[in-house]
């Protein structure tokens, strides 16, 4: 029964950060008149879009990928953008070579698409989570770094106020257009389900294999004391949640890294930690 109920909770505790997760990513627009306006544009070239799914599908790659044409060109393949991005997919020629497509072929459908496709896949293998992937096509793998690394961070919802605005609007609309196509839910739960997968990162000493869950904590909190009150080694705590020490002092607040298992017992546990972390403080 104890080991039934713990499931339970575990179950009840995920669900509530998925919930919170998805708070940080969500439709800005929508209204009637953009699901509108993006569905109209999607009925007017069928042709096109059921070439751009099935090219997408035969790969494994879902079908909303479809709305990055969408909103990159509106399916037209002889737009030409002021940065001189070419074609339905927009590729600018640097990009296009990458992957042997010549300049002069970016505004053809049929290879522009299977490039496409490739590079789509190729972003997804690295950055695990689509809206990232979406940003990535826009501003290009070297901004995503430099804005990871500037916020410390690779979930998008904490990197992108790094990024150029026209990024940032432009999952913006990916997301919306998102919305007219009933896919966003589909959407935001791959990219909280990325954000609840490993976290691996040998530069900052956190364990790789780790399923890790996240919340957060003031400078209240104790850690040895939550180390005491949840079983656990010190220094687990610490390789879980590196440079957490200095974050509490500087900024008063920090994220706080736990697996998903001991999750459900710290927030149980939350106000009692706090309760001693605060009495033995003034001793």
């Amino acid at each position: 029964m104890k080991i039934f109920a713990k499931i339970i909770l575990i179950t009840y505790f995920l669900s509530c950060f998925q919930t919170f997760q998805a708070q940080f990513l969500s439709a800005s627009d929508t209204s009637e008149s953009s699901v509108r306006r993006y569905k109209s544009i999607i009925n007017s070239n069928k042709e096109i879009v059921q070439f751009i799914e099935n090219s997408l599908a035969s790969k494994g790659l879902p079908k909303h990928l479809r709305n990055l044409a969408l909103i990159e060109s509106h399916f037209d393949k002889n737009i030409t953008s002021h940065a001189g991005a070419v074609g339905v997919w927009q590729f600018m020629t640097s990009h296009a070579n990458q992957y042997g497509l010549t300049e002069d072929r970016r505004n053809d459908l049929y290879r522009s698409t299977k490039v496409a496709v490739v590079s789509l896949g190729n972003l997804y293998k690295k950055y695990n989570n689509w809206v990232t992937v979406v940003a990535a096509y826009n501003c290009g793998e070297g901004n995503i770094t430099k804005a990871m690394q500037s916020a410390n961070s690779t979930q998008y919802h904490v990197f992108s106020k790094y990024l150029p605005t026209e990024t940032i609007n432009h999952v913006k609309k990916y997301l919306n257009a998102c919305y007219a196509t009933g896919e966003l839910n589909s959407v935001l739960t791959n990219y909280n389900s990325s954000r609840m997968k490993k976290i691996f990162d040998s530069r900052s000493g956190r364990k790789e294999g780790s399923f890790l869950s996240e919340t957060e904590i003031n400078a209240g909190f104790n850690l040895k004391i939550i180390a005491e009150e949840l079983n656990v080694d010190m220094n687990k705590i610490l390789s879980w949640n590196p440079g957490i020490e200095e974050d509490l002092q500087t900024n008063g607040e920090s994220i706080f890294y736990l697996p998903t298992d001991l999750m459900p017992d710290f927030l149980l546990r939350k106000n009692i930690i706090l309760s001693r972390s605060i009495k033995e403080g003034t001793k």
